[in-house]
């Protein structure tokens, strides 16, 4: 396996016990009870729960409420700020960017919606502390404009694993067609959409296509949104003069005549949050990693339980793996892992690889796939006696009770008959 540095994320916020009472403050709906479980529970095992519900919680809630309440205003006729305009128009002049961002009436309307929705805005600015860093060096890379970095909060909320409900998926909101048009692979192991760093290449090439089609970003920021052809309809009907986003405007789709208007907005935000008192939440997540070139089928638990690094850790750090597997077979993958444990899988890979046979036998079983042969998979067959349980017979073969239940199909660990036949793999 040859090693190689990848995107590494060098801030690291606050304690773990800072982060267990936010997070608990934060996820008004759990019980007690469970609550207070969350917040005493100081192991590798208790990070990984506060991971999971701030995920839940945090990120999936504030991307399903997001285009309510930032691309669709509905209700922003009612919205006020005691800020003039001649303040909202000189700090936007301070936003030195080739993006024409512009004010006008419109453009308050989206800025007093971000910057009151304080929450929300709060966790956004937090998970930026995570994503931007590797965002802007790509767009530097492509020569493209830093304030374009907004683009995956207005998409997704800068949630990897977001899924609209027409299917687009990841920070950049790839729908299938047009990820596989720039490179992304999208198997039934693998979506590269929800890869970070993948994603955001990709997303560079597609805005740089749109931008040498319009030589306008305003237009090739509507065209991300709706699509060229969409873009090509309005400007065709607003006529030949028509240059700018604000020309079409009348005739882009309702969503999209919102995009703009909250990319600016965001962009606003982000930029002057302290003067509307909006400060990032310190986001439960390791923050300073290291990737490995991986060259071998490998299953997640496979780390996870060698090495003792949270299962949901890899999963929010490699969340382009949708079965937790990385398929590598005919060519190396990466893995993200917390840079404190690049050490500990380093000296202890040969027993994170004999673990194959364990975690994919239940993959590899019908040999249909040209890798199986490498694995040397072998099983028995178990038969169930008087008084056994899954448990007692997960221990005397060295497995686990879900295990044998994937690789039998059982639906109930409970329901064992005398007699009954177990496969089980080694």
């Amino acid at each position: 396996m040859k090693r190689t540095i990848g995107l590494t994320l060098t801030a690291v916020f606050g304690t773990f016990a800072l982060i267990s009472n936010s997070v608990r403050a934060d996820i008004p709906d759990l019980k007690n009870s469970e609550a207070d479980e969350i917040q005493l529970t100081h192991t590798p095992e208790g990070y990984d729960s506060l991971l999971s519900h701030w995920y839940a919680e945090n990120i999936v809630s504030s991307f399903d409420a997001f285009f309510e309440d930032f691309i669709d205003l509905d209700s922003m006729d009612t919205l006020q700020s005691d800020i003039p305009d001649s303040v909202y128009n000189a700090r936007m002049r301070m936003i030195i960017s080739p993006i024409q961002l512009g004010y006008n009436d419109i453009i308050k309307r989206y800025i007093i919606a971000y910057t009151n929705k304080k929450e929300l805005m709060s966790r956004i600015m937090g998970l930026s502390q995570v994503y931007f860093p590797m965002i802007e060096e790509e767009l530097v890379k492509a020569d493209l404009p830093l304030e374009l970095r907004m683009l995956p909060v207005i998409e997704s909320a800068l949630s990897p694993t977001a899924v609209s409900r027409v299917g687009a998926t990841g920070l950049w909101q790839f729908m299938y067609s047009t990820g596989k048009t720039y490179g992304l692979e999208i198997t039934s192991f693998v979506d590269q959409r929800r890869d970070p760093i993948a994603s955001t290449k990709a997303a560079c090439r597609y805005l740089k296509d749109l931008y040498n089609i319009y030589n306008d970003w305003t237009l090739a920021i509507a065209a991300y949104n709706c699509g060229p052809g969409n873009v090509n309809k309005a400007l065709k009907r607003a006529g030949e003069e028509a240059k700018t986003f604000w020309d079409i405007y009348p005739y882009l789709p309702r969503e999209t005549r919102g995009y703009l208007p909250s990319f600016v907005a965001a962009t606003y935000a982000y930029t002057f949050h302290k003067q509307h008192q909006i400060e990032p939440v310190e986001p439960p997540v390791p923050l300073s990693t290291d990737t490995l070139n991986i060259n071998r089928l490998m299953h997640l638990e496979q780390i996870s339980s060698t090495i003792n690094v949270p299962l949901e850790t890899l999963r929010s750090l490699n969340p382009q793996y949708k079965l937790d597997i990385i398929p590598a077979v005919e060519k190396s993958y990466t893995l993200t892992i917390p840079q404190y444990d690049v050490t500990r899988y380093l000296e202890h890979e040969n027993d994170i690889l004999g673990k194959d046979t364990i975690y994919l036998a239940q993959y590899l079983k019908q040999g249909t796939q040209p890798s199986a042969r490498q694995f040397n998979i072998t099983s028995i067959t178990y038969r169930v006696k008087s008084g056994d349980t899954l448990g007692a017979i997960a221990r005397k073969h060295g497995c686990t009770v879900s295990q044998i239940m994937k690789w039998n199909n059982l639906k109930n660990a409970n329901r064992l008959s005398i007699g009954q036949r177990l496969e089980i793999y080694r």
